[in-house]
């Protein structure tokens, strides 16, 4: 007979009625096949209302444990934030340890430690376990401030950094930037990533907790809460930390987030009732691709080949020509006749202060009511591939924003990789799909300023596989004249990196041969 993995359920619970339910609600509906959940909570509320909905729980859910706590604390919040201090920090680090030593008494297989104001998908639990880690924490979001980017709770590095760094490396503000973008894109897309930090909606199996894992002070670190000194205390004895994105958890941080909480709840729990339902559902309109290109001068470079590439799979497309003297304009004229397109021609040149371009860029494709929109320049194309698995990026509902790895080719059949060329190693917005209910905003800096409005990772955003071949460095003339306009536009290298200008040309770069 196979043995079913008992997991405990627990948390410390010093909370709002009105989240509280919320979040109990969610545990009521976590799916236990082939599982025994038991649930231990650790009453420290000062709210009756509070208490007794634990006791309504521990009447109507089998498995309860309820231990009432001696503290009288007062825990603060408000529409900014919540205030912690140290005293209440290593309050809530011991019921964390008791609750540790409860499952090691008890022998459970895994001990579930979940925040109360966090609502679970049903499918969270056995997700977790199915993943076979000894330490696994669900993903969640919070908007720290409230007019801030949302955030996920785990990190790589220290106290929340959140972009990769090696020891003794120095990185641009631009560089932390790309990162920190790659890491946000990361926790958007469905996976089971490793991480150095975490807490709040953590699974830890039995191994961890016979080693010794535990929310004691470090005495020696001094970092901020009690979660950090955890995960060190993890890593120090050989357990590695995982975060799991396939069903990210809501965070009723603010009492402004409790009626998103309640919507949150009833649509996960609408998608439990008809999940094994046969309702037919009708074939959604196919989405459609508007291209969006800056052009000057590209008649002779790569133009007429990039158009072609996109061609099978754009539905319109629009296009600003920033003061071309050759016939840029006549060939994307020919290549897009058997499509809807728009030029617009800039008499003077843009270029010398960017985000006036593409600003321009943006607005023109905005005012033609796009659906989805493929942002290129004139010497980006994606391989092969993209043109059939485009359709599977489309079709889907949870992303508004796709990012894709850019390769440099320093000639037709290979691209740069070193210290300075490391553009695929990240992940770069290309797709977004317009939405008319959203405040875009800039960045306000005349060179390298980006392609999209630079709050568009505010959206919900993915990362793909498919790959963009750029073939604006794949000849020295090319590279050449980059050069002398990098020195012309930003001689002091305020908006790049003066070494980057610099290894543009070198003699004997390391290049890699591109393989479809």
């Amino acid at each position: 007979m196979k043995h079913k993995k008992r997991i405990l359920v627990a948390s410390p619970v010093h909370q709002k009625p009105e989240i509280l339910s919320l979040f109990l609600e969610s545990l009521k509906h976590l799916k236990k096949e082939e599982m025994i959940v038991d649930f231990y909570f650790i009453d420290d509320n000062e709210n009756v209302d509070s208490s007794r909905l634990l006791i309504q729980f521990q009447e109507c859910i089998q498995s309860v444990t309820v231990e009432k706590s001696d503290y009288q604390d007062v825990y603060s919040r408000d529409g900014q934030t919540h205030y912690w201090n140290e005293h209440l920090v290593w309050k809530v680090a011991g019921f964390k340890n008791s609750i540790i030593q409860y499952a090691k008494k008890k022998n459970y297989d895994y001990l579930f430690l979940v925040d109360s104001d966090l609502v679970l998908f049903p499918e969270t639990l056995s997700h977790l376990i199915q993943q076979e880690k000894d330490i696994i924490s669900e993903v969640f979001w919070t908007k720290w401030q409230p007019n801030s980017m949302e955030q996920p709770q785990v990190w790589l590095y220290d106290e929340y950094i959140q972009y990769h760094k090696q020891p003794g490396e120095n990185l641009s503000t631009e560089q932390i930037n790309a990162r920190y973008q790659e890491f946000i894109t990361k926790m958007r897309n469905p996976g089971v990533y490793e991480v150095g930090g975490l807490g709040a909606c953590t699974l830890i199996s039995q191994n961890a907790l016979q080693k010794g894992v535990n929310f004691n002070k470090i005495p020696n670190l001094t970092f901020w809460g009690e979660d950090r000194h955890f995960c060190i205390r993890a890593a120090s004895i050989g357990l590695s930390l995982y975060v799991d994105t396939h069903y990210p958890a809501y965070h009723v941080y603010r009492d402004t987030n409790i009626k998103e909480g309640q919507e949150f709840l009833k649509k996960i729990m609408s998608k439990k009732k008809t999940s094994n339902s046969n309702i037919k559902v009708s074939t959604p309109t196919k989405p459609k691709i508007t291209l969006s290109m800056v052009i000057k001068n590209e008649e002779n470079r790569f133009l007429r080949e990039v158009l072609k590439s996109h061609l099978s799979y754009i539905d319109s497309a629009v296009i600003i020509d920033d003061s071309s003297t050759d016939n840029s304009v006549e060939v994307c004229k020919e290549i897009l006749q058997t499509i809807p397109y728009k030029i617009i021609r800039n008499e003077v040149s843009k270029f010398s202060n960017e985000v006036e371009l593409r600003k321009q860029q943006w607005e023109e494709t905005v005012n033609t009511e796009p659906n989805w929109i493929l942002n290129v320049d004139a010497d980006e194309m994606f391989e092969d591939k993209f043109a059939q698995d485009i359709k599977q990026l489309l079709i889907q509902e949870d992303y508004d924003l796709y990012s894709f790895r850019l390769y440099d080719f320093w000639n037709d059949t290979h691209y740069r990789e070193d210290d300075y060329w490391q553009s695929h190693f990240y992940y770069r917005p290309f797709l977004v799909k317009y939405r008319n209910d959203f405040s875009y905003t800039w960045k306000e800096t005349p060179q390298h300023c980006g392609r999209f409005p630079n709050n568009i990772f505010q959206l919900p955003n993915s990362i793909s596989n498919l790959r963009v071949k750029h073939y604006g460095w794949s000849k020295l003339e090319y590279r050449l004249e980059k050069y002398k306009r990098y020195l012309a536009l930003d001689p002091h290298a305020r908006y790049g990196i003066k070494e980057q200008y610099e290894s543009i040309l070198d003699k004997y770069p390391n290049l890699i041969k591109w393989e479809e």
